[in-house]
């Protein structure tokens, strides 16, 4: 069983890693992604995108991190995955699950299950550019508009080179919405030698259980369910499918209100406060009372007294 903190942009940043990894049960966590487009960044992009580099490539509890690549040029993606190993990246990750208009627009993400060469070719690059004994993984869809390019693209990433392949049981199109569609995911399974993991709607110990009986893999990749409950990795590892109480939760939120006012401005903070506590209250009753109490609360001093 392998466990990982999936890449969520504008969510699962420095401060939710370093937080959700903490409570345990993660085998690493991977970067939400670094944009590239035709160039080599310099360090401070991905300094900037993934603080841990500065730590050893590790959150603080030892998790280690995983830098995210997102682009379909092969070169500047291989130039960019070797600077990422360089500073200490534990591996290289390639999304070609994004499903964001934005970035589908500028041909990155998901817009390149389209054409599944375009995938053998920058992970072609990226595994030519960096050692063999660096991982290079990547992460897809079931597919674009529909599944028809499934086999075809998982095929191409393995034949390509890569070490291992993520699959959110989604297709583009099909965005977040319920539900994942796991038994998709064996006729993957069958179809590829290089280990699969699994992703989408994996949100409790029973989620995980039948996840695992369709798609035919151990190993998976946890999003927002462990946004919601941030000790989800060690229940699964111990099996221990009994709800974590709020009371485990509150101290989480003192802790990353005080790594947020570190960094952020009063605005950007109560803003990703708002965030996290719009997610607990899916899973946690208490946390649609606080909901309620810091909805339209401005005031840092008064949010804080509420914490």
């Amino acid at each position: 069983m392998r466990l990982i903190l999936a890449p969520m942009e504008g969510l699962a940043d420095v401060h939710m890693r370093r937080l959700i990894t903490a409570q345990g049960g993660f085998d690493w966590s991977v970067s939400e992604f670094v944009r590239v487009v035709d160039q080599l960044y310099p360090a401070r992009v991905f300094y900037n995108m993934c603080p841990e580099l500065r730590n050893g490539g590790r959150t603080d509890s030892g998790t280690p991190v995983r830098v995210q690549l997102l682009g379909s040029e092969p070169e500047a993606m291989a130039a960019n995955a070797v600077r990422a190993v360089a500073l200490g990246s534990f591996g290289i990750d390639i999304n070609f699950g994004c499903p964001s208009r934005t970035v589908n627009r500028r041909k990155g993400g998901a817009v390149m299950l389209q054409e599944p060469e375009s995938l053998y070719r920058v992970v072609s690059a990226v595994r030519a550019a960096v050692p063999a004994e660096v991982v290079v993984s990547a992460k897809m869809r079931l597919g674009f508009d529909d599944t028809s390019l499934m086999l075809d693209n998982a095929a191409a990433i393995e034949t390509a080179g890569a070490t291992e392949l993520t699959v959110h049981a989604r297709t583009r199109r099909q965005g977040y919405a319920p539900p994942a569609h796991w038994h998709e995911l064996a006729r993957i399974r069958e179809h590829i030698r290089i280990p699969l993991i699994a992703n989408g709607d994996i949100c409790s110990v029973d989620d995980y259980h039948r996840c695992v009986a369709a798609a035919g893999t151990i190993d998976v990749m946890l999003g927002r369910g462990a946004v919601r409950m941030p000790s989800l990795a060690r229940q699964i590892r111990d099996n221990t499918p009994v709800e974590a109480p709020w009371a485990s939760i509150e101290p989480l939120l003192h802790d990353f209100w005080c790594q947020l006012s570190a960094v952020l401005s009063p605005r950007d903070r109560i803003g990703r406060l708002r965030q996290w506590v719009n997610y607990l209250r899916q899973r946690h009753p208490e946390a649609e009372v606080l909901w309620q109490q810091i909805r339209q609360e401005t005031d840092v001093q008064k949010l804080e007294g509420v914490l």
